[in-house]
């Protein structure tokens, strides 16, 4: 019998399922089937991916982007911290073939992308399999208020903490001061501890803007003026 948290689970269509594949949703299963998996694939991993996917010992760090658009802090990453694995998320179609593109354009090595949504984390990962998680400028959800679709809530962060291996963190980062302020809530139902949180990441003297990786999303608010809400977590 389901328990009441599979009963609460968002639904996304089949990609097998879909009548006219466009060529992003076709490449999933074809050019980069052994790197990007569809929702079907992508839980067959859990516990796995550093074995199954990425042929690597459990020595190796694997980190987590939840949501990673059309991947430019992906590939980023891939490019500046070659020995580290890297899943990312994404459920749109051509930003999730984007997003594994770049990182193989940047030389990224261990790097894979996967169809699934962030309110599901628990059957992609297994308990104590990842390291870092990153979180930026997802859907702030405030137009309607629905704040139970935010993805930084508390039940989600309790599930992030099992899956994190000691001593990993947490970075969300958001132009939606109400999402921040309503996550630090959620954030206090939690075990993290918060190494740093900004309400004004680039207007304020610290060590995080030097080292922060601005996405497009962010450039855009940026130069608008727009401040830029930031916080990290540690296990």
């Amino acid at each position: 019998m389901s328990d009441e948290k599979d009963l609460k689970r968002p639904r996304i269509n089949l990609t097998r399922t879909l009548p006219k594949p466009n060529p992003y949703a076709l490449a999933i299963d074809n050019e980069y089937k052994d790197i990007a998996f569809n929702e079907e694939r992508a839980p067959l991993n859990k516990g796995l991916w550093r074995k199954q996917v990425f042929k690597v010992d459990d020595s190796v760090p694997l980190d987590v982007e939840v949501g990673t658009g059309s991947g430019m802090h992906f590939a980023f990453h891939a490019k500046n911290h070659p020995n580290r694995c890297l899943v990312g998320l994404e459920l749109k179609y051509k930003p999730l073939i984007q997003s594994i593109r770049r990182a193989k354009a940047a030389g990224g090595v261990y790097n894979a992308i996967c169809r699934y949504h962030a309110f599901n984390l628990d059957l992609l990962f297994a308990e104590n399999e990842i390291n870092n998680v990153y979180i930026h400028f997802p859907d702030p959800w405030v137009s309607p208020r629905k704040e139970r679709n935010r993805v930084v809530n508390r039940q989600i962060l309790n599930d992030i903490y099992k899956m994190q291996k000691p001593g990993s963190f947490i970075e969300f980062k958001t132009d939606s001061r109400e999402y921040f302020l309503w996550a630090l809530d959620e954030i206090k139902e939690t075990p993290y501890k918060i190494e740093f949180q900004t309400l004004d990441l680039y207007n304020e003297d610290n060590e995080y803007k030097e080292k922060n990786f601005q996405t497009g999303f962010e450039k855009i608010f940026v130069n608008q003026g727009i401040e830029i809400n930031y916080i990290k977590l540690i296990k």
